[in-house]
């Protein structure tokens, strides 16, 4: 199939903010922004350029009120460090159902998108 996945859509009431989050958090560049859309992709060079789908942030007068319908899991080298800068970027703990026993993470982005930040391989 001559298919693929070009980027993943982020809705955000300030594009810029989040997209810097991301940016910081992932290592990512920028390589479109205006007003009301940021596009993140891997570093140039890296294995995951070309192959790993684009963040792009599109602005949207509304915020976030509900869960996420599609969120992404991060796999770290050290899961505690790795939450701990996230959370000194500006992420922060939720409680999405996710059980004690869980092995991953649970944080949200500054505009409140969760993702999980999932136990060392």
């Amino acid at each position: 199939m001559d298919l693929r996945i070009q980027c993943l859509c982020v809705d955000a009431r300030d594009p810029e903010s989040v997209a810097s989050f991301w940016e910081a958090a992932l290592g990512w560049r920028r390589t479109r922004e205006d007003p009301d859309e940021v596009v993140l992709e891997p570093p140039a060079g890296s294995a995951e350029e070309g192959v790993v789908p684009d963040l792009l942030f599109l602005r949207v007068p509304e915020v976030k009120t509900l869960k996420n319908r599609l969120h992404l899991d991060l796999r770290p080298v050290d899961q505690q460090k790795e939450v701990e800068r996230l959370e000194s970027l500006g992420a922060v703990r939720v409680f999405v159902g996710q059980t004690a026993e869980a092995t991953w993470v649970v944080l949200a982005d500054p505009e409140g998108n969760e993702f999980c930040v999932l136990s060392a391989l």
